[in-house]
């Protein structure tokens, strides 16, 4: 990975190493929080089938499941693991398709900015008035809705370094 962007300028260079570093052990991380939420939704099952059922547990694997899958967007995003429709985009050439990722990212840091800036706003608004969920369980709703920003934050800064690499490979400078 490092030897992709030795001919980039240092700030660049060092921009997408640090996210990717960071996306990196975070994803690695977060990949293994799928166990948790399968033992919680195990738990429940047990709890529903010989005793009283547990009114924390399905509120607490939707929890873990958005966790899951914020947290991991950008790791997600760093190994080009993510989906995508593949009607034309598999017979174009490298060079194509590295134009169109290019101009779709642009969509998509649009799309992060107004999302993150959304988050924040209901975060704070959790955080001022100490929000519930409509729940029997009534959890708070602010460590969830920061563990949401945090992981829009991280993918907004994945795929600002995954353009930076695109930029980077259509003006010649040697990205595997």
């Amino acid at each position: 990975m490092d030897g992709d962007i030795k001919k980039m300028p240092g700030a660049l260079r060092a921009y997408v190493r640090v996210v990717d570093r960071a996306n990196r052990f975070i994803g690695r991380i977060v990949m293994y929080m799928i166990f948790a939420m399968m033992g919680v939704l195990l738990y429940s099952s047990i709890s529903k089938t010989f005793f009283l059922p547990s009114l924390w547990t399905l509120e607490v694997a939707q929890f873990l499941m958005v966790a899951y899958y914020l947290l991991g967007g950008g790791y997600s995003m760093q190994l080009d693991s993510h989906v995508r429709m593949d009607l034309l985009y598999g017979q174009w050439s490298d060079r194509t398709r590295t134009w169109v990722d290019s101009v779709t990212v642009l969509f998509l840091i649009f799309y992060l900015v107004f999302l993150f800036y959304g988050g924040l706003s209901s975060t704070s608004y959790a955080l001022e008035y100490g929000e519930r969920s409509h729940s029997a369980w009534r959890p708070y709703m602010a460590p969830i809705k920061i563990v949401m920003c945090v992981g829009v934050f991280l993918m907004l800064l994945q795929v600002i370094s995954v353009l930076i690499k695109d930029i980077a490979k259509l003006r010649g400078r040697s990205l595997a």
